[in-house]
């Protein structure tokens, strides 16, 4: 709850809503009235139904048909018609029909509508709106891997089915039956995805709307016939109840194209764990939602919205959408990406296998049946057969991109509120952030900082001297974030909506005209980023001349974007609105937000000539793709601990969705945290991909510096952690930019054999580090229990004791106020950066320390170190530095080769990779050293035609510490070549 007076952002918030229709009332949590459950979704509501009566006969069957003379496959491709029979006297509707087999090994099934595709509809309310099924999702999401697999071969084919054998080894098949048509998904002749088996394909053709005639009513009946327990008569056949038109919370949404839902079940079989699908608060493993112990009565939902205050444990809609899903046993992983942009719902149901007769006497397995249920477009769903996490991941990425290889700083902390009142605030908390010594890189101004709401200009009494701000801050290295939104203020004498509308820029109406709704600035448009002409224009208003007060070092902040509308329904856009190519926003919805960060990651490439730097954007809304072009964040949480532990699934969930550069507000957005809790946040904050501290206007000031002692020292710490493995985040994050690999793991991904991990959340691995996290989430909670995935040793990060550990059980860490519980798995290799600074720029040219952790039978570690300018784009020019370290526990060696292999001199250093010769390896740190070690004074180094001794110093185990051994002044060349031997 909020405490202290209403800010007048807020006041204003609020006086809008209770101003405007009434269809929302004044509140400080979130409402789940005020958005919708299935049974209010018209076309949820209408499918879920479908599924009750398939399920419930044992006589249904599924009334879509191949018709098989319409069948032919070449090139990687079968295409059909299949056809819907709509009624008793056998009347069918054409759906056309392609599966596509990539050469990637992922197969893609494309269903869509023949007479919509040739717009023989009649659209109603003479709307102006397009007559097809939206298409276009894949031009905004969709990247690359498409290329079709040309040795994919019928395998089997005769009137009833056909069989395609393909994948890069022609292990997986493709089972495709004609009647009812169903796709069984094989890897290996198993089965493992089917389409249609329960029968829930259901394509909803289009039809004109016949008016029929009321009843005629005898004296004395009322409006409605009732039944005796009088409630409405149930109408006879299909509830056309909101085919037409709906309504919700004061608003009516008229549907030109009437019903047009697809919905499919997809049934994993033999797999009880499904992931993905964010962002929803509930657990990483989703749970059933039928209802039954512990589980959802509602489906997950996507739906992106402005959800204020959401709710834990839920699978209500949230801020944004990726609708991958994963399922993984024992060393077997599979998913599937339902490319729709539309408002969707999936539902989860768990059973025992129990149809194939030849299974007696087998254990039988768990399967999952999903539900995808979306208001319109195609049916285009890809299917992925693993077989491992990271083959999902991988793939996922090659169809929808990887992350965007950040800017260094954006991996450092970031400091924010709502909001800092002037320049002068700006530069204090800068000031007082190094008077405390506490490391940050960015600062952040949330919408008080324009002139009235209206975006690209500056408060003209706050903030008076921005550039002067920006100086301060860059003289250290250190960058500001600002707010731009997309919505423009509707009044006069502003250039930048007098611009939108004359050049006809903005999102329309049902109408056509321009759309008018409701933010914070009060009466506004929104621009229209599908545009080309509305993203050129945007481009121009980021120029360092047009957006003055801006400097190089000042980067965006995309909020709002899902969009949220005030006075819309469901606090959005109507769905009948009209975007560029007059698609309705129903078609388009969850993809709006990605188009507009999209927009201003392209604007921030060309701010003036000659400058191209790799932009910093964050968003809160997203669909998949939004990797490319920037960060998210979780939304508007609470300074609760139950916020705080809800977070750390929601960044693992991103993480295996393809969208890891992730994080939530440290403290929580709403309320005040205890110090305890502000504290405990920290440092799991520490472990975000993206880190950033955010506080409500209301919310009392919290800067890390204010805590007092002892929160102040050990929040200083948690920072100081973060920064001193930069290098190895960095690292990280180039994995994820190559081949979509997640920067913190969950259990199941890294460890797929061990069942007991496939459910666990609250802890994870840290890129290929070895460093296992389990941050503190629980109030006067002084230790935890980590569960140990494997046989390997596990030596505490800080103090180097060896774990007590056995594989799949959990063992106990204290974990005192002042303790991160962290560890470090045997055999791996990872860098830091050892020297406190101020900001990540400035450890630029630091040196750096290597830990080797040494496994428990002493013979391999292996590790690795990626480089670059941070900043720049030229490591698409090969103007990196990437090593691997391998450690050769029978040849008591640690060497350092390129991870690619690449020859030196192949690369022609540019100006950054001259600069950094001067950087190296000061110090290694061998942890778990043999005791054979322990006389040693010195060991020998071999680089660049040179040879050397280095000092080295052993200190033996003890108490349960490990042994260790530290060489100094190690003399090498980051980027050399080089070999350190023991012998």
């Amino acid at each position: 709850m909020l405490s202290g007076p209403l800010s007048s952002r807020w006041t204003a918030y609020l006086g809008l809503l209770s101003a405007l229709s009434g269809a929302f009332a004044p509140a400080v949590a979130v409402k789940e009235h005020d958005f919708k459950k299935c049974h209010q979704s018209g076309f949820c509501k209408r499918n879920r139904y479908f599924a009750d009566h398939a399920l419930a006969s044992s006589s249904w069957e599924s009334p879509y048909s191949i018709a098989p003379e319409s069948g032919s496959f070449k090139d990687g491709q079968y295409q059909a018609v299949i056809l819907k029979t709509i009624n008793d006297s056998g009347e069918t509707v054409r759906l056309p029909l392609t599966v596509s087999f990539l050469e990637s090994g992922t197969a893609r099934v494309t269903v869509d509508e023949e007479k919509r595709q040739k717009g023989e509809i009649e659209l109603r309310h003479e709307s102006k709106a397009r007559k097809e099924r939206y298409n276009e999702v894949e031009q905004w999401v969709i990247v690359g891997g498409t290329a079709l697999d040309k040795t994919a071969k019928v395998d089997y084919e005769d009137k009833t089915q056909l069989t395609v054998k393909y994948g890069p080894s022609s292990n997986f098949e493709a089972v495709i039956k004609f009647s009812p048509f169903t796709v069984d998904f094989k890897r290996d002749g198993n089965t493992q995805i089917k389409f249609n088996d329960q029968g829930l394909l259901n394509i909803e053709h289009w039809r004109p709307k016949i008016e029929k005639a009321e009843p005629e009513k005898k004296e004395g009946e009322g409006s409605e016939e009732t039944t005796e327990e009088g409630k409405k008569e149930e109408p006879q056949g299909e509830d056309e109840s909101t085919w037409w038109e709906e309504s919700f919370g004061g608003n009516t949404d008229t549907k030109p194209r009437g019903p047009e839902s697809v919905a499919l079940d997809v049934s994993f079989v033999g797999y009880e764990n499904v992931y993905g699908i964010p962002s929803h608060t509930g657990p990483l493993s989703l749970k059933q939602t039928r209802g039954g112990d512990g589980n959802y009565q509602e489906p997950y939902r996507l739906y992106n919205a402005d959800v204020f205050e959401y709710i834990l444990d839920s699978p209500m809609t949230l801020y944004g959408a990726i609708p991958f899903m994963q399922a993984h046993r024992k060393d077997s992983s599979v998913g599937v990406l339902w490319l729709n942009a539309a408002e969707t719902w999936v539902d989860i149901t768990k059973g025992k296998n129990s149809k194939n007769p030849l299974a007696l006497g087998i254990k039988s397995k768990t399967s999952t049946h999903t539900h995808w249920i979306s208001e319109g477009g195609l049916l285009d769903v890809f299917v992925f057969l693993g077989p491992t996490p990271k083959d999902l991941t991988a793939k996922y990425g090659e169809l929808t991109g990887t992350t965007a290889m950040p800017q260094e700083f954006s991996l450092g902390y970031h400091q924010c509120r709502w909001n800092y009142v002037s320049d002068e605030d700006v530069k204090d908390v800068d000031r007082k952030m190094d008077k405390a010594k506490m490391p940050y890189d960015v600062i952040w101004l949330d919408i008080e900082y324009t002139d009235e709401k209206k975006y690209f200009t500056w408060d003209k009494h706050g903030f008076t001297d921005p550039i002067g701000m920006g100086k301060q801050l860059d003289s250290h290295g250190r960058k500001l974030v600002t707010i731009i939104d997309p919505h423009i203020k509707n009044v006069d004498n502003y250039p930048v909506v007098a611009e939108l509308k004359s050049k006809d820029l903005g999102v329309k109406n049902k109408e056509g005209s321009i759309f008018e709704g409701w933010c914070w600035p009060g009466s506004s448009h929104w621009i229209d980023a599908f545009s080309p002409a509305a993203r050129q224009w945007w481009s121009s208003l980021f120029k360092y001349d047009s957006f003055k007060g801006t400097m190089e070092n000042t980067w965006i902040w995309n909020d709002m974007n899902e969009p949220s509308v005030f006075n819309g329904p469901e606090t959005t856009m109507p769905k009948d609105n009209l975007h560029y190519g007059n698609w309705e926003h129903r078609d388009v919805h969850n993809l709006n937000g990605m188009t507009f960060q999209n927009a201003t990651y392209h604007a921030l490439t060309s701010r003036k000539s000659g400058e191209l730097r790799r932009p910093f954007v964050l968003t809160r809304s997203f669909f998949a793709g939004s990797q490319r072009v920037g960060a998210m964040w979780t939304g508007d949480n609470q300074a609760e601990w139950d916020h705080l532990q809800a977070s750390i699934p929601m960044v693992l969930s991103q993480g295996i969705s393809g969208f890891p550069f992730s994080g939530a507000d440290v403290g929580g957005f709403f309320g005040n945290p205890e110090k305890e809790l502000l504290t405990r946040w920290y440092q799991a904050g520490a472990f975000y991909p993206f880190f950033r501290g955010h506080a409500h206007i209301d919310a009392r000031r919290r800067e890390p510096y204010l805590a007092g002692e002892p929160y102040s020292t050990i929040i200083g710490a948690a920072l100081r952690l973060r920064y001193s493995l930069l290098p190895s985040w960095y690292t990280a994050f180039r994995h994820a930019h190559l081949d979509g690999t997640p920067i913190v793991k969950p259990m199941f991904y890294t460890h797929p054999s061990e069942e007991a991990g496939f459910a666990i959340d609250d802890q994870f691995f840290v890129g290929s580090t070895g460093l296992l996290a389990k941050p503190v989430t629980e109030k006067d909670k002084e230790s935890v229990d980590i569960w140990i995935p494997d046989n390997e040793v596990y030596y505490d990060y800080f103090t180097y004791n060896v774990i007590p550990t056995t594989k799949g059980k959990p063992t106990t860490l204290a974990a005192p106020l002042e303790k991160i519980p962290l560890l470090m798995r045997g055999g791996h290799i990872f860098p830091r950066r050892d020297i406190p600074r101020r900001s990540s720029a400035l450890m630029q040219w630091d040196d750096y320390t290597l830990v080797v952790t040494i496994p428990k039978d002493g013979k391999h570690a292996e590790g690795d170190l990626y480089i670059d300018d941070g900043d720049s784009f030229d490591f698409e020019k090969g103007q990196y530095i990437h090593r691997r370290f391998v450690f050769d526990g029978s040849a008591e060696s640690l060497e350092s080769v390129d991870f690619e292999g690449r020859e030196q001199q192949s690369v022609e250093e540019g100006e950054w990779m001259k600069k950094i010769h001067a950087v190296g390896v000061d110090k290694i740190v061998m942890v778990g050293a043999p005791a054979s070690w322990a006389n040693k004074k010195t060991v020998q180094l071999q680089s660049e035609g040179k040879t050397w001794e280095a000092k080295v110093e052993f200190t033996p185990a003890a108490q349960g510490r490990a042994a260790f051994a530290v060489v100094r002044k190690v003399g090498v060349r980051i980027g050399a070549d080089w070999k350190l031997s023991f012998a």
